[in-house]
C-alpha cells in the first residue's frame, strides 16, 4: 500500500511536496495509518488531537495515546479539549455536527497561528460510500451523492482512493497501534447501522461493489459538473445583482422547465431549508417572504429578492446634535452651514437651519406618515402614496429613512425634501444636508 500511496500522491497532490502539513488524528486506525505513511514518505507533518470529552476516561485515554505516540516519533502535537454535548444543546444542533463545527474551526485556527499549509484527514473509500448511503437515506440532491471531496480548500483526504481492508492490512503489516472507539460498536448511530448491516450486504452481493460505486460517483460528479455549468448560463439571464441584493426576474424563471431545480441552485449556499415555502412565493402575494438564519427572499411583483436581513429595527431612532458635522450610522449624511444654495438632487438638500429643532432624528417611516412636498403650497401627502408614484419595492420602501425634526419630516432621504424647512426671503441660516 505504501508505494500505492506514494504514486497516488505523485499523480493527485504532487503540491504537498515540501508543505508543512497537519494530520487530524483521532489515535484511531485509521487516523494512525495516515500518520505511518506520511512518516514513511519523510513529509514535514504535525498531529491535530482532538477530546470531544464524549467517552468519560476512554476521550483522555486516547489524548494520551496521541500525545505518547507524537512524543515517542518526535512529531509536533497539538492537542484541544472541548465541551461538545454544551456547545451542541447551546446552538441546538447535533452531537455529531457539534463536533465537526468544533473540530474544523480549531483545525484552520492552527493553520493560521502554527504556520500549516493543509489539513489532511483519514477519509477512506468505506467511509464515502457510508456518507452517500445516509444522504441517500435522508433525501438530497445530486451534491448530497457526489460523495466526499478528495480537497476542500486546506482540506485534503488522501486516502478516499483506499478501503477499508487495504487500511487494516496495511495496520497489521507495520505492527501500528491504534485505539479503538468503543461507540463504533453501538448501533446507536445511522453511520454504524449502515456500517455493520448495509454495507457487508451489499458487498457480499458484489465483490466489487466498492470500485463500482467509485465509477458510479464519477458519473455522478461529472454530470454535477454539468448541472452547475448550465445554472450559471441561466443565471446569468434571469439575476442581476445591485450591491448585496439579488433580483429574480420571475417572469423569464418560469419559463425554464424546471425552475425550482434551478432555485434551488442558485439559494443553497445561502442558508435557506424551507425549500417548499420558498417554491411557493414564485405564485405568491407580494410582502410573502422567507428567512435564512442571515437572508430573505421577499417577493415583489414580478421579482424574488433576496437580500441580507436588515438588524435595525423599525423602530429604531437616531438622534443628530447641532455640532455633529456627520452621521455614518445608519446611512452616511452630512452637515454643514453655507452661505448660499448649491445644485439641489435627490441626495443634496438645503434647508434653513433656524426651522429646525435639535436634535433631528434618523427613523423608518410608519404607516400614516405625511409630509408636504416642496412646491405643493402646504398640501400634505402621504408617504405610501409617495412610495407608490415613485413605484419603490417593498424592499426599498423598508430600506427607507426620514430626517424629522420633532414630528415633523424634513426629507425623505433620497427623494423628496419636505416645503416647511425651504430657503425663503428671511432666511439667515443656510444648512446644507447630503446623503452618500
Amino acid at each position: 500500500m505504501l508505494q500505492k500511496f506514494q504514486n497516488h500522491l505523485l499523480h493527485n497532490f504532487q503540491f504537498l511536496n515540501g508543505k508543512k502539513i497537519l494530520l487530524a488524528t483521532s489515535g484511531g486506525k485509521d487516523s494512525m495509518v495516515l500518520v505511518h505513511l506520511f512518516q514513511q514518505l519523510n513529509y514535514k507533518i504535525g498531529i491535530a488531537h482532538c477530546n470531544f470529552q464524549l467517552r468519560g476516561m476512554e476521550s483522555f485515554e486516547d489524548q494520551n495515546f496521541v500525545q505518547e505516540y507524537a512524543a515517542a516519533n518526535a512529531i509536533p502535537v497539538f492537542i484541544t479539549q472541548f465541551d461538545t454535548k454544551a456547545f451542541s444543546e447551546d446552538y441546538k444542533i447535533s452531537t455529531q455536527v457539534a463536533a465537526r463545527e468544533l473540530r474544523y474551526n480549531w483545525f484552520y485556527e492552527l493553520l493560521e497561528t502554527e504556520k500549516f499549509d493543509y489539513i489532511l484527514t483519514a477519509h477512506h473509500a468505506d467511509d464515502n460510500l457510508e456518507t452517500f448511503l445516509i444522504n441517500l437515506s435522508r433525501g438530497t440532491g445530486l451534491e448530497g451523492l457526489t460523495g466526499i471531496p478528495e480537497q476542500n480548500d486546506k482540506v485534503i483526504r488522501p486516502l478516499l482512493a483506499f478501503n477499508q481492508k487495504e487500511m487494516e492490512d496495511y495496520a497489521k503489516l507495520n505492527n501500528i497501534k491504534w485505539r479503538e472507539d468503543s461507540s463504533n460498536a453501538s448501533d446507536k448511530y445511522l453511520r454504524n447501522k449502515i456500517r455493520h448491516h448495509l454495507v457487508p450486504m451489499l458487498k457480499e452481493l458484489n465483490s466489487n461493489f466498492l470500485s463500482s460505486f467509485h465509477k458510479t460517483q464519477l458519473y455522478l460528479q461529472d454530470a454535477q459538473v454539468m448541472a452547475e455549468d448550465a445554472s450559471i448560463m441561466i443565471y446569468q439571464q434571469v439575476v442581476k445583482q445591485e450591491n448585496e441584493t439579488l433580483y429574480f426576474d420571475l417572469k423569464k424563471l418560469k419559463k425554464l422547465p424546471n425552475y425550482k431545480s434551478y432555485l434551488y441552485q442558485w439559494l443553497k449556499e445561502f442558508g435557506f431549508k424551507a425549500w417548499d415555502d420558498i417554491y411557493d412565493l414564485v405564485d405568491s402575494q407580494s410582502g410573502k417572504h422567507v428567512f435564512s438564519p442571515e437572508y430573505r427572499v421577499l417577493k415583489d411583483r414580478d421579482y424574488l429578492i433576496l437580500s441580507p436581513i436588515n438588524f435595525v429595527k423599525v423602530e429604531d431612532k437616531y438622534f443628530i446634535d447641532e455640532n455633529q458635522k456627520e452621521v455614518n450610522i445608519p446611512l452616511n449624511l452630512t452637515f454643514c452651514k453655507v452661505a448660499d444654495i448649491g445644485i439641489v438632487s435627490n441626495k443634496t438638500i438645503f434647508v434653513d437651519g433656524d426651522k429646525v429643532q435639535y436634535p433631528l432624528i434618523l427613523r423608518h417611516w410608519n404607516e400614516g406618515d405625511s409630509f408636504q412636498p416642496f412646491g405643493m403650497n402646504g398640501k400634505s401627502k402621504k408617504i405610501s402614496k409617495l412610495f407608490k408614484d415613485e413605484k419603490l419595492s417593498l424592499l426599498e420602501k423598508e430600506n427607507s429613512w426620514l430626517l424629522c425634526s420633532n414630528d415633523e419630516i424634513v426629507w425623505i432621504i433620497g427623494l423628496r425634501q419636505d416645503e416647511r424647512f425651504r430657503i425663503d426671503n428671511t432666511t439667515k441660516n443656510i444648512l446644507k444636508i447630503q446623503s452618500e
